[in-house]
């Protein structure tokens, strides 16, 4: 019901074409979206053609922002920042007055005549970008069972426009694998292996995964993202697909991530001047305990967001959510009204619903910093918060951080320190309506319950070398058994609390902490083609001895238009 739901709200957008000219989207990557970050703060303002807080960003809206930085005279560039501009308006080259991005060499006149793109070809009424996808990576792993690690990826990414008014977006790549034990125990956790009759496989942010050759370490599946966008007026654009988005501004995101797979929805962006205002439906897949069946049972989240620019460098967002579960009943109609409140529609229906509020802001200032931040609240009771006891109703998670970029007066090195935390049972719910996707969380990937300190060290001592290097601090509270439930575990049901009401503390159940390093540098051969060398330290201290265990990783790895896997957790 859904589905054919959104194609007919589709179908009906068409009638309002106008001759605006449409844009598809950049890939989520934290690498190449810090590139775009960054300059909007050198800039000193907030970029015209999108709000940095709802990702993912137009490509039209990347290359009117490297334009500008590359107009601005006051703006202050290393030659690491021209070739990143460079890079950037390449890799969107269509959007470019100048339609830049030539090959120095190509072949047979019909492949690589663009930096950008394997085959390309762009007229008033048909544009398209075709490029391979590759992903290769092998490394050693020590301190586990599995000692060596891998990834074979090979894929096809497609773009591009018909008319300039409608945009298309495929991804497509299979995928094998082994993974290390911290990944793995990851896995068995968000599957709740731990109580099902057979192990399930899984690989975080995919859907379905099955065994590779029967080993428990050995990965198997398949990835998909498409879409199609087009502009209903001038200033409301449509996307409808399959694909992540993201809010916020940190490395994490306590409202939306791009943690869980990607989801089924419609999203409606609305900007009229310094205010961007999102619609975004979906339909979540929400597995049972019991073993895969044919069809997975499915759950929706309707969600809005408000984006206020309200000045140069201070923007505030506001948002709300609701997930629900109506079983056969479909997609509740009344969740699609763009500008009510939920909590409202949840009361005046005598529902139980997931919903959520919340805010997020950024401040840009000295062209050096940006201060950003978000409160997401699932419950609060101020009477409860105030005496202090741990009520297990006061259900919210808070993010602090501060990007400092060219740190010192050190050219192109860029600081990230961030704080985010989540009170136990926040993102819970008393029925398959918890804050997740396939068993994996929306929002963060610890779930609640815990609190995590990240820093992030960037540094671009030429223009094709990268150098990342993250310290990752988390403490949170684990059950010891499945008979028990301090509100990490989002897939409970938070009814069920044999601890009772109160003494619902951060940490508060089996106290664990990791201790993550984890160092890359990644070299750029050619454009989107990446050499990677990787080094990652995990030291998992639990409040039971005998589960104490250190994870070490160190592999090589070549990535071909596609972003690298993150998996810190």
């Amino acid at each position: 019901m859904f589905k054919k739901l959104l194609l007919s709200l589709s179908a009906i957008s068409f009638i309002g074409f106008t001759s605006v000219a449409q844009s598809v989207f950049a890939p989520l990557n934290q690498d190449y979206y810090h590139l775009i970050d960054r300059y909007e703060i050198k800039r000193g303002k907030f970029a015209e053609g999108f709000h940095t807080t709802v990702k993912p960003y137009t490509r039209k809206g990347i290359v009117q922002l490297a334009d500008s930085v590359l107009a601005d005279k006051s703006c202050r560039l290393s030659s690491q920042d021209f070739f990143n501009l460079e890079y950037l308006r390449n890799d969107s080259w269509e959007w470019t007055s100048d339609q830049s991005g030539d090959s120095d060499t190509n072949l047979w006149d019909i492949f690589y005549r663009k930096k950008a793109d394997a085959y390309s070809s762009n007229t008033n009424d048909f544009d398209i970008h075709v490029n391979p996808v590759l992903n290769l990576e092998i490394g050693a792993a020590d301190g586990g069972l599995q000692k060596t690690v891998s990834l074979n990826s090979r894929g096809v990414e497609i773009r591009g426009m018909i008319n300039k008014k409608i945009g298309f977006y495929t991804f497509m790549t299979d995928n094998v694998g082994l993974i290390p034990d911290y990944v793995k125990n990851y896995v068995d956790f968000y599957n709740q292996n731990s109580v099902r009759l057979e192990r399930l496989p899984g690989m975080p942010g995919e859907g379905y995964t099955k065994e590779f050759k029967t080993d428990p370490y050995g990965v198997d599946f398949f990835s998909a993202r498409a879409y199609i966008t087009f502009q209903a007026t001038k200033n409301i654009g449509i996307q409808f697909g399959h694909d992540r988005n993201f809010i916020g501004n940190g490395f994490r995101s306590m409202i939306l991530s791009d943690n869980a797979p990607p989801y089924l929805f419609l999203k409606i962006t609305t900007q009229v001047g310094r205010f961007q205002y999102q619609n975004l439906f979906a339909e979540l897949i929400n597995p049972s305990l019991a073993a895969v069946a044919e069809a997975l049972p499915k759950k929706y989240i309707a969600m809005h967001h408000l984006s206020m620019n309200l000045s140069r460098r201070f923007n505030l967002g506001i948002f709300e959510a609701v997930v629900f579960d109506k079983g056969e009943k479909g997609f509740d109609l009344n969740y699609l009204n763009p500008v009510i409140f939920y909590r409202y529609l949840e009361g005046f229906q005598g529902s139980s619903d997931n919903a959520f509020v919340g805010f997020d802001f950024k401040y840009n200032f000295k062209k050096h910093f940006s201060l950003y931040g978000q409160w997401m609240i699932d419950e609060f009771v101020a009477k409860e918060f105030l005496a202090g006891k741990g009520s297990w109703l006061n259900k919210y998670s808070v993010q602090a951080g501060l990007k400092y970029i060219d740190a010192f007066g050190i050219n192109n090195l860029d600081l990230q320190s961030e704080f985010n935390t989540a009170r136990p049972f926040t993102y819970s719910h008393n029925d398959p309506s918890t804050y997740s996707h396939y068993s994996q969380a929306l929002a963060h990937p610890l779930g609640a319950n815990f609190l995590e300190w990240s820093h992030i060290l960037r540094f671009q001592p030429s223009s094709k070398l990268q150098l990342t290097a993250k310290y990752i601090w988390a403490k949170f509270g684990e059950d010891r058994n499945s008979s028990e439930n301090w509100g990490g575990n989002i897939l409970k049901n938070y009814t069920f609390r044999p601890a009772g009401d109160y003494n619902y503390f951060v940490g508060a159940g089996r106290s664990t902490v990791t201790t993550t390093i984890d160092l890359r540098a990644s070299y750029q051969v050619r454009h989107n083609v990446f050499v990677d060398l990787h080094y990652l330290n995990r030291d998992y201290n639990s409040g039971d001895d005998k589960l104490d265990s250190k994870n070490t990783i160190t592999s090589i790895g070549l990535r071909w238009n596609v972003a690298y896997r993150q998996m810190n957790f």
